[in-house]
């Protein structure tokens, strides 16, 4: 697939935001006034400019009000709906921390909830795509929601609970690849299945569908090297994961953990990158390029 910048920001961004939306929801931190504000409004511009970049990549933005009408049968739908919620609750939790001093505990729960369940129908947009093998596989919304409450942890500034959180997260992404790299063949998607012509026989293209690309082959068709792939995933790894940690390890200092974080956000916009170049849809095979 395409790895639109839009995308990877809007998925990365949103995932953070919500992931502090989560911490705060629960108390974690238990600050009120303008230390409250100021994380309500990182959360907020994560969260919110997270889900203005998603518009980005739409063919008529103007249009977007009518992704919510779809909510019995498209997660889209649903995560529309969940972060609207999300944001709407939290606000009003919100407004108790920073104004009056007051933890509106039944409030936060639901706000915590609803943040978890939006990043969880991000996930789920992906995750149910059949056409794409590598989305569809029961890791990949545990790993959107690791990752999100991971980086909500480290935004929240919850160290006991970061450190935990980065080593589980990564195990669940090296999980991921390595799942995913057999996913495609795993799948039983051939030629014969993609063209729904296997009931005929053995099916081969004679030439290319097209002479030049189309809009499928620049949306649907990206090739990453294995070596290259490789690469990415060492750094994401790195400052992704170890390097966080190791930060967090020394002696407390508002400094280390600000790098660790900043780490963090390039780790996982380096693997969010890898999560889209490297998703390889059926359509590729009619393409000749799977």
């Amino acid at each position: 697939m395409h790895p639109a910048p839009s995308i990877i920001l809007f998925t990365t961004l949103s995932g953070l935001g919500f992931g502090l939306l989560t911490f705060l929801g629960l108390g974690m931190p238990g600050s009120t006034g303008f230390t409250a504000f100021v994380f309500f409004t990182i959360a907020y511009l994560l969260a919110v400019g997270g889900l203005l970049f998603s518009t980005f990549h739409l063919g008529h933005p103007e249009r977007a009000i009518k992704a919510f009408s779809q909510w019995r049968s498209s997660w889209l739908s649903r995560e529309g709906i969940c972060a609207v919620a999300a944001l709407v609750v939290m606000g009003i939790y919100g407004i108790g921390r920073v104004f009056f001093a007051q933890h509106w505990g039944l409030i936060g729960g639901i706000g915590a909830i609803l943040s978890l369940a939006t990043v969880y129908t991000t996930s789920m947009i992906y995750a149910q795509l059949k056409t794409v093998p590598r989305w569809n596989m029961p890791l990949t919304s545990p790993l959107f929601m690791a990752l999100s409450i991971t980086g909500g942890a480290l935004l929240a500034g919850q160290i006991t609970l970061a450190i935990p959180f980065l080593i589980i997260s990564a195990g669940i992404q090296v999980a991921y690849w390595i799942m995913g790299d057999g996913r495609f063949a795993a799948s039983g998607t051939n030629m014969e299945t993609a063209t729904g012509l296997g009931h005929i026989g053995k099916v081969k293209a004679f030439e290319p569908p097209h002479t030049g690309t189309n809009y499928l082959m620049r949306e649907f068709i990206h090739v990453v090297g294995r070596k290259h792939a490789f690469k990415l995933r060492a750094i994401a790894m790195v400052l992704g994961f170890a390097l966080p940690l190791i930060f967090l390890l020394l002696p407390f200092g508002h400094f280390f953990a600000l790098v660790a974080v900043l780490c963090h956000v390039a780790g996982i916009l380096t693997s969010r990158w890898l999560f889209f170049a490297q998703a390889e849809h059926v359509v590729g095979l009619y393409y000749g390029k799977r």
